[in-house]
């Protein structure tokens, strides 16, 4: 850790980097993730390649990686005892033009060529993000990494079985994501659409049924025509008159004891006026005491000329009584049938007049319902024969692209063909199926890559098609890990020589556990854990020379210390850095000897 970081950046941007102006991982750091106390990895261009012992914590970088480009991070990735876990990359973007305008739409200031991405989980679960010191959240982390970081691994080559990986495989090929959004988006107004139509027509069938039920309860409230809070108010109306008597004497007995007489409250209070006076005549400081008196007389005299007033205006009114009885009782009945409240009695009555109206005039939002979900219809019909037409010429292409990797891969008779079958209707995701058959021998016949590939054809023809994605896509740096599953011998070097030579376009990080493909590196990096059962940075070695050969020669299964394992070390050593680093792929101007022409089954637009 005495060098500076700059160094180390120096030491990674070497003339071994082909295509420099390229986005570049030059240094990923990791901290209490999992196992991992604190690592700093030094990357390079060209071929990077992590060995290691099984368990030494080679995978967990790449999940570590893989934490920093978005994926889901859970607190058990933080090591135990640690309060929080930290990955960070460090990335030179160069001129990377689209890259810059990218986050100069999100608000992502880059003052050099350097980008920096970080990603920290706490141990409670927490999660934050930043970009060059920003905050961010974890989908634009997302959307950024996957411009700079593609990474394939063993759970690829599983997922290359399942038809809609491999639908979604041939939709990146030809570029069809937004022809694919159109008939996803078309497809869900058409459902949405349909839905609403067989709402429509359940509810109006519904109404028609419960037609004669609807009008007479709908005729029943209208009649009543019940106000709401109508039955609050009948209630004190009625209390009212049933106790006119009653509440008149109360109110002119009340009213009398206040300023009826000399024995009244207000007569008897002149004693307290007196008392009160003759207090001020001594005492000046009480005559503040004088003010609350003449309040509280003011008080009981307006109460008594409204007890008055009151009295008064009571009246028994038994023709009236009888007429909000009959009216209380109107309305009674209507929320026993429809209630329990007022409320929900005019609610029903609404509820009844707009079912009614399904029946009368619903044949007409049927017609414009029926209208609009054609309409839709057809947009979705056109939107899938769009993205038909560019899986249709794309499958050819891609099948050819892949098929001519595959003798580089130890599969000479090989060949893939992309078979599109018409659906017999057309769903979210277009008007076909997409298959993956193959021919992996001479002789046999072509059969969907579930029935016939074995772990490590399956991993081979995964590299292949992440290869041909990965030159089509401009992902800069693509990382593999253990794809080499399987595979060994012969094939192992094809394998490591393809990798070499897509390294000519990319930056390569793979983990793997054959030499073959570790003595092709530009950039070797081993792994191992300490004692403690931890990785450190010290446990993270970029080897040359003869530390190089000391870990080849053990991959290779021998005794590193004995000279015959070293020397076939050095030979496979001699033979990788001997590979030609000349493209293969198709579409950049050299001609693949080995390419044939595939076939496919043209689907028509459902």
């Amino acid at each position: 850790m005495g060098r500076s970081v700059r160094a180390r950046r120096r030491d990674c941007l070497t003339s071994d980097r082909p295509n420099a102006e390229r986005p570049l991982l030059v240094e990923l750091r990791i901290r209490n993730v999992a196992v991992i106390d604190t690592v700093t990895l030094p990357l390079a261009g060209g071929l990077n390649v992590l060995t290691g012992e099984t368990g030494a914590g080679k995978s967990l970088i790449i999940g570590a990686l893989g934490m920093l480009l978005g994926e889901r991070a859970a607190s058990d990735r933080v090591r135990s005892g640690a309060e929080k876990a930290t990955v960070e990359g460090v990335f030179e973007i160069g001129r990377a033009s689209a890259l810059r305008a990218a986050l100069d739409e999100r608000g992502i200031e880059v003052d050099d060529d350097h980008l920096v991405l970080k990603r920290e989980v706490s141990a409670t679960g927490r999660s934050r993000a930043w970009i060059n010191g920003s905050p961010v959240t974890a989908g634009v982390l997302a959307d950024v990494g996957a411009r700079l970081v593609s990474v394939h691994g063993q759970h690829d080559s599983r997922q290359l079985v399942d038809p809609e990986h491999q639908r979604d495989l041939l939709d990146a090929y030809v570029q069809a994501t937004a022809a694919r959004e159109r008939v996803t988006a078309a497809h869900a107004a058409v459902v949405a659409l349909r839905a609403r139509e067989r709402e429509l027509e359940q509810r109006r069938h519904d109404a028609t049924r419960r037609a004669d039920y609807l009008r007479f309860v709908a005729q029943e409230i209208a009649e009543a025509n019940p106000v709401l809070g109508e039955d609050e108010a009948l209630d004190g109306d009625i209390r009212r008159l049933s106790h006119a008597e009653e509440l008149q004497g109360l109110a002119a007995q009340a009213a009398a004891a206040i300023s009826g007489d000399e024995r009244a409250a207000l007569s008897r209070l002149g004693l307290v006026r007196r008392a009160l006076a003759s207090l001020a005549r001594i005492d000046p400081d009480t005559e503040r005491l004088q003010s609350g008196f003449d309040a509280a007389v003011y008080a009981l005299d307006e109460l008594a000329r409204e007890l008055e007033a009151y009295a008064e205006s009571i009246e028994s009114d038994p023709p009236r009584l009888r007429t909000l009885e009959r009216r209380r009782d109107q309305l009674l009945g209507l929320m026993r049938k429809h209630g329990p409240s007022l409320a929900d009695v005019l609610r029903t009555g609404e509820d009844a007049r707009r079912e009614l109206d399904l029946v009368d005039g619903g044949a007409l939002d049927l017609a414009a319902m029926a209208d609009a979900r054609a309409a839709a219809e057809g947009a979705l019909m056109e939107a899938a024969a769009d993205l038909t037409r560019l899986r249709q010429r794309g499958a050819g292409h891609l099948a050819q692209a892949v098929t001519a990797l595959l003798p580089e891969l130890g599969m000479r008779e090989g060949r893939v063909d992309v078979v599109l079958t018409p659906g017999e209707t057309v769903g979210a995701f277009g008007a076909e199926s997409v298959l993956l058959v193959a021919t992996l021998n001479a002789g046999s016949e072509a059969r969907p890559l579930a029935r016939i590939a074995s772990g490590g054809e399956l991993s081979r023809v995964m590299l292949a098609l992440s290869t041909v994605l990965a030159r089509l896509q401009q992902v800069p740096t693509l990382v593999f890990d253990e794809v080499d599953a399987g595979v060994g011998g012969a094939i192992a070097g094809q394998v490591g020589a393809l990798m070499r030579r897509v390294a000519s376009h990319h930056q390569v990080l793979a983990i793997s556990h054959l030499a073959q493909i570790a003595a092709r590196a530009h950039h070797h990096i081993v792994v191992r854990k300490s004692e403690g059962g931890v990785v450190t940075t010290s446990d993270t070695t970029v080897v040359r020379e003869d530390a190089r050969v000391v870990e080849i020669a053990r991959m290779l299964g021998g005794d590193a210390d004995r000279e015959v394992s070293r020397a076939h070390a050095r030979e496979l050593l001699a033979r990788g850095a001997d590979d030609s680093t000349a493209s293969i792929l198709p579409g950049d101007g050299t001609t693949v000897s080995t390419a044939r022409r595939t076939t496919q089954r043209r689907g028509k637009p459902v």
